[in-house]
């Protein structure tokens, strides 16, 4: 295995880095060796480029490294020791400081579980940890590798925020599609057995919807009150991710609504089926009523019983049951059918 490569990754093993990349005035980002990472940090005040690292929260050492190695707002370490998963992008000494909740990135498989991103940019460094990867962040990450080019790590977090809205319009399309298809069957033939999947669908879309309906807000309140160090390039980009991802939460809102009245329909159909049902069984019941009520009269050893004597009586009472039980149902299906 090449030395470096070792190096790099036993270097990770001890800070948490996943990977960095270094970008220069009118050149694609470079990935760097995460063994060399407090090399570039040196002097990157006086030099013309900047720096992105993505670190793994998980890893043991990832704050300690973060707080001996970079100089950050400590409002920064204290959301991330607390854990907060509330959606806010504030503008902290000469810092932007964002928490993104975003869509859990599971390799080859579909899945909707959201986790948390902590992101701190200023004009030299984007510093961004998570605790499971997300799939804007691989986005983000595979344009960089691409050679898409960034003017400054502002720009980055932009990219990343639309990442994020590219995302969850993907989520809203897919569960739109899937709806429609529940929505087609429903119509054609009353299935039941779509209640669970809708239900798992509109719990993981409230869930979205919660973590990420105050984003829009934080992005209004900091470009009502820009830091000084955001081009108008980057107020103008943030103003149109405002917008579009507004427009995506109220999409996501809709189609939540949606599945709330697809499910009361089905609850409806099922409802009317069980009704159906408890009145098909009262009618057996009352039909058997007449034939329960003769057997028992008849079958009590008590004189004076009519048509004893008589030699066809069985048949005469048989024929007058079956008259009054074909009258009642007859009356009692065409009832049924009314409902």
């Amino acid at each position: 295995m090449d030395q470096s490569l070792l190096s790099g990754v036993q270097y990770s093993d001890l800070s948490g880095i996943l990977y960095g990349f270094i970008f220069r005035p009118d050149e694609p980002g470079e990935q760097i060796d995460t063994l060399r990472v407090t090399k570039y940090l040196e002097g990157l005040e006086e030099r013309d480029e900047f720096l992105w690292l993505h670190l793994n929260l998980g890893h043991a050492a990832c704050k300690r490294w973060i707080m001996t190695h970079l100089d950050l707002p400590n409002y920064f370490f204290e959301i991330m020791n607390e854990g907060s998963r509330s959606t806010r992008l504030e503008h902290v000494d000469s810092s932007l400081l964002a928490v993104v909740n975003d869509v859990v990135l599971n390799f080859g498989q579909a899945s909707y579980d959201v986790a948390t991103l902590y992101v701190c940019a200023n004009q030299r460094i984007l510093i961004s940890v998570r605790q499971q990867p997300l799939r804007s962040v691989d986005r983000l990450r595979a344009a960089v590798k691409n050679g898409e080019g960034f003017r400054s790590p502002l720009e980055l977090l932009i990219h990343l925020l639309r990442d994020q809205e590219e995302v969850l319009t993907q989520i809203v399309r897919e569960t739109t599609l899937s709806v429609d298809r529940i929505e087609d069957r429903l119509l054609s033939t009353p299935l039941s057995d779509n209640r669970a999947e809708l239900g798992n669908m509109r719990r993981t879309l409230v869930r979205i919807q919660r973590l990420l309906a105050l984003e829009p807000n934080s992005l209004m309140r900091l470009l009502n009150r820009p830091p000084r160090f955001l081009m108008e390039e980057d107020v103008r980009a943030l103003r149109a991710a405002t917008d579009e991802f507004s427009l995506v939460i109220s999409d996501l809102a809709v189609l939540i609504e949606r599945i709330k009245l697809i499910q009361e329909e089905i609850a409806a159909q099922i409802n009317e089926q069980t009704s159906r049902t408890l009145f098909t069984l009262t009618l057996v019941t009352v039909l058997a009523l007449p034939i329960n009520m003769v057997a028992g009269f008849f079958g009590m050893n008590v004189g004076g019983i009519p048509l004893a004597d008589a030699p066809h009586g069985f048949w005469i009472l048989v024929i007058l049951v079956a008259s009054f039980t074909l009258l009642a149902g007859r009356w009692a299906f065409r009832k049924r059918n009314d409902y």
